[in-house]
């Protein structure tokens, strides 16, 4: 084979990328009525500048399931755009010197660059960015319709600083370690005013219908159910008592899903922040209670509830009343109360709580047992807290009741008794939306010291950001320093006003992006209501599980928010999710000093040592990361294998939904398999097999057939081609097992390789069509390339309506699949001893003649009858001697 025929990705990659955007081959189609839409979405990116391997798994899924759809007949749209507000360009800023809209731009340009290289079908028409005012200008009309559903709301709160990044996180932001989601800070408690949008009112609607989301991984819909965490309980109030035992006026709110439990209460314990504990602790207390509380203010949401940690508190000298018994309990401070969480008070059940259990222990608090199993000894349990189910005792007039009728009861007596009432409470807080930095979408409000808070009127929008701000990263809010930005006339009555300097939260923006895409281009509207209900729901969504809580979430309220609002008629915004998996490269790390070496130090790969210390180094996977030496560039990979073996590694080496170890000897693999088939299809074309005629499938099998019976190199062909169609068409369906798929592939290509040169050029070229519509979209280059080849064209004329790209998926034949014969394995006293090819439709008696009368059992046997047979029908025969 000459060199001109040899396959280099290179020459061919960027040729037909530019000819696909020449050409518009991915713009999305004008939709008409009864046209079957289908929206293939991964979530977008932050414009950091580099494309990471991460980005490229994430990116090749989607066009994969992108490109079938379209070959199965689908109209597709396949946008992408960018997530561009936030700090690290803000940081930037700081540390460069430079403006965050340009720095963010370059990143941009950089990025679409990569992606183009991964030849991804992607409608660049409909790119989008979250910093451009355009966009922007959107997220706040959408914002004044929250406003004006009275679901953003600004309150004084205590909130999560980040002393780094200067501004506010949302609890979701902040680790289980109590650091800050992006710099990785300790945060913070501060009080200031914020804005808030009221999830909490679509609570129930996030809960109830997350089993609408059968597309969803079991996992997400889980992770967003203990997020949103509905609790089915009481609230019940406990009189504050005087110093001589009198009922005050004050009084203590507790929320518990367990009310049958009151009557073993021992101490009421409030969170440090609740605002009751300065005005009722005595003076006596008041030094122990503000040294506690200094020192609660500096751990974490995390840490003060972990179940491993020590459970600290102090009595602040006053006490309460049990509404249920009359006995007086003291009153406590605790650090694993929560202000933000139910009332900021919980009554202490020790006998019936492991939490409450350890603390009364600790503190010497009373234990009383309440309730205990039917049938036992009420002492039996004193070692510990029964949190089970069970029967009430010492609980007066409601002795001897189910715990679970006890719940209802008691909640009855309250409620008619005037100290409680039924109440559902939840885990989910209010989504805190305000930060104190500049390159965020500004908040479209004006604060006028007659008029209150003042929406922006709309025909006034975008509010733009100002772009002579100087960056210092102290100080609170760049635009706070701005007094001829934030400087203006309240719109309703046109005395002096402030603008809001606060910005939102970049979720804001990323929470309805997906709607823009179908109606990118409109200046009137966000969306029109006919785009949004044409393409939505999305149909495959393709992302991390890390925006499980964070970014579904909050997408999921917006949809709703919208929905109620008439912009949309749809519930949820996304009907299958796919949560794709890690890249993880290969690590070096010296187990002593923790430093970690990169790969090109480590000289022997077989015996890894430090190469300054000589010492043995640990190896393992782990999350592809610079500070770990474990990247690997995908721009090294295309310009030595192309984007082609890139992504048939991506979608080969795991399923979507595991990690994935990066493994160069595999991506060597792949090249050469792309290799076999350009050879394949290459050596076709050279003995003048051609499908320029644009014979289809059909019309090519009915001719071979005519001709009469298929040779068995024919049969094996085509029962390879149409297993091919069957198993591939499957492993595309439902839960998207590219790794399989791609197997089918290498499967295919080997029975060609047997059987293709030996089958009519009718058959041959069935193949090869097969070969190369299913192979497009995880090679969609390659696939290209060798189409035109066999077509007889140029690259030039080859997208005159003939791209592979805009064919039809083939379809199995049912009767291509049949075998007149199958393989029977004869064994030997168990062992296999060789095979048989056996009519398909033999029955068991004939299966034992041919068995007994093969030369496989006359030379093991040794012309001796076997003592048993067993048959197997379709598998095999064992002859026991």
């Amino acid at each position: 084979m000459s060199e001109s025929s040899r396959y280099h990705p290179q020459a061919i990659e960027a040729s037909w990328q530019q000819q696909w955007q020449e050409q518009s081959l991915h713009a999305t189609p004008a939709l008409q009525p009864g046209d079957d839409a289908f929206y293939a979405l991964s979530m977008f990116p932050y414009p950091s500048g580099n494309l990471h391997m991460g980005h490229v798994r994430n990116y090749v899924i989607t066009d994969v399931v992108a490109r079938v759809a379209r070959l199965r007949g689908k109209r597709v749209l396949h946008p992408m755009g960018w997530d561009a507000f936030g700090l690290p360009a803000e940081n930037a800023a700081i540390e460069r010197g430079v403006d965050p809209g340009a720095w963010t731009d370059q990143n941009i340009a950089a990025m679409r660059q990569q992606l183009n290289q991964l030849g991804l079908s992607i409608d660049w028409d409909r790119e989008l960015a979250t910093c451009h005012s355009d966009y922007y200008r959107w997220t706040q009309w959408l914002f004044l319709q929250f406003l004006e559903a009275g679901l953003a709301y600004q309150k004084d709160a205590t909130v999560n600083w980040d002393p780094v990044d200067q501004t506010v996180l949302a609890n979701e932001q902040v680790d289980s370690e109590g650091r800050s989601w992006r710099s990785g800070a300790l945060v913070e408690k501060r009080k200031l005013r914020q804005w808030f949008l009221k999830i909490t009112a679509y609570a129930d609607q996030l809960l109830d219908d997350l089993p609408m989301l059968e597309g969803w991984p079991e996992r997400v819909r889980t992770m967003q159910a203990n997020w949103i965490g509905r609790s089915t309980g009481a609230e019940l109030s406990f009189p504050v008592v005087d110093a001589d035992g009198h009922d005050t006026a004050e009084r203590i709110t507790v929320f518990t899903t367990r009310p049958d439990t009151i009557y073993g209460a021992s101490y009421v314990v409030l969170a440090p922040e609740h605002p009751l504990v300065a005005r009722l602790t005595t003076e006596e207390q008041a030094i122990h209670v503000e040294a506690f509380c200094d020192l609660v203010s500096r751990q974490s949401e995390q840490e003060r509830t972990a179940d491993d940690k020590p459970k600290r508190g102090v009595p602040i000298g006053a006490r309460v009343r049990n509404p249920a018994n009359g006995e007086l309990i003291p009153l406590w401070i605790a650090d694993y109360v929560l202000a933000e969480y139910g009332t900021g008070a919980v009554m202490g059940v020790p006998a019936h709580d492991q939490r409450d259990f350890v603390f009364a222990r600790q503190y010497e608090l009373p234990v009383r047992q309440v309730i205990i199993p039917e049938g036992s000894d009420e002492h039996a349990y004193e070692g510990g807290a029964w949190t089970e189910a069970g029967v009430l005792i010492h609980s007066g007039r409601f002795d001897g009741l189910a715990s679970g009728e006890a719940k209802a009861a008691i909640t009855a007596a309250a409620e008619a008794e005037g100290w409680g009432r039924a109440k559902v409470q939840f885990r989910l807080r209010d989504w805190l939306i305000s930060r104190q930095r500049y390159w965020g979408c500004p908040i479209p409000v004006i604060h006028c010291d007659s008029c209150g808070v003042v929406p922006v009127p709309v025909e006034q929008l975008p509010v733009e950001l100002p772009r002579d701000v100087a960056f210092s990263g102290k100080g609170g809010s760049p635009l706070a320093q701005l007094e001829s930005w934030w400087q203006v006339a309240c719109p309703c009555c046109g005395a002096p006003a402030r603008r809001e300097t606060d910005t939102m939260d970049t979720f804001m923006c990323s929470s309805w992006y997906f709607l823009r895409y179908s109606d990118s281009h409109n200046t009137a509207l966000p969306f029109s209501r006919e785009a949004v209900d044409s393409w939505l729901p999305v149909d495959q969504y393709v992302g991390g599980i890390e925006h499980a809580i964070l970014h579904l979430l909050y997408s999921r309220f917006f949809t709703k928010v919208l929905r109620d609002r008439g912009l949309l008629g749809f519930d949820e915004p996304f009907q299958r999710l796919l949560t794709q998996g890690m890249v993880q490269g290969i690590t070096y790390k010296n187990p002593h000093s923790g430093k970690y070496i990169a790969p090109a130090d480590v000289t022997d790969p077989t015996d890894p040592r430090d190469p300054v210390t000589g010492e043995v180094l640990e190896v393992f996977y782990e999350k592809m990361s610079k500070s770990k030496y474990n990247g690997v560039d995908p721009a090294v990979v295309i310009d030595k294998y192309g984007a082609d073996t890139a992504r048939m590694f991506i979608l080969f080496k795991a399923p979507p939904e595991k990690d994935l170890e990066w493994d160069d000897a595999d991506v060597e693999g792949q090249f050469r398999f792309l290799q076999r088939i350009w050879r394949q299809v290459d050596g076709a074309a050279e003995r003048g097999l051609s499908l320029a005629d644009g014979a289809g499938t059909a019309a090519i099998v009915a001719g071979a057939l005519a001709d009469g019976e298929l040779s068995g190199d024919e049969q094996e062909l085509r029962r390879a081609v149409h297993t091919a169609i069957t198993e591939i068409s499957d492993d595309l369906d439902g839960d998207y097992q590219f790794n399989t798929a791609v197997s089918e592939l290498m499967k295919l290509s080997n029975a060609m390789a047997a059987h293709l040169e030996a089958s009519r050029p009718a058959l041959a070229c069935e193949a090869l069509r097969t070969l190369l519509i299913l192979l497009a979209p995880f090679a969609p280059h390659l696939a290209e390339e060798l189409w035109q080849k066999l077509g007889g064209r140029s690259q030039a004329e080859a997208l005159a309506g003939s791209s592979v790209h805009i064919q039809s998926w083939p379809s199995a034949d049912p009767a291509a699949l049949v075998r007149s014969t199958v393989p029977l394995v004869i064994q030997i006293k168990g062992k296999v001893r060789g095979s048989l090819e056996v009519p398909a439709d033999a029955d068991k008696a004939t299966l034992e003649q041919l068995a007994l009368a093969s030369d496989i059992a006359t030379k093991w046997l040794e012309g001796k009858a076997p003592s048993r047979v067993i048959v197997v029908p379709g598998k095999l025969v064992n002859l026991v001697p």
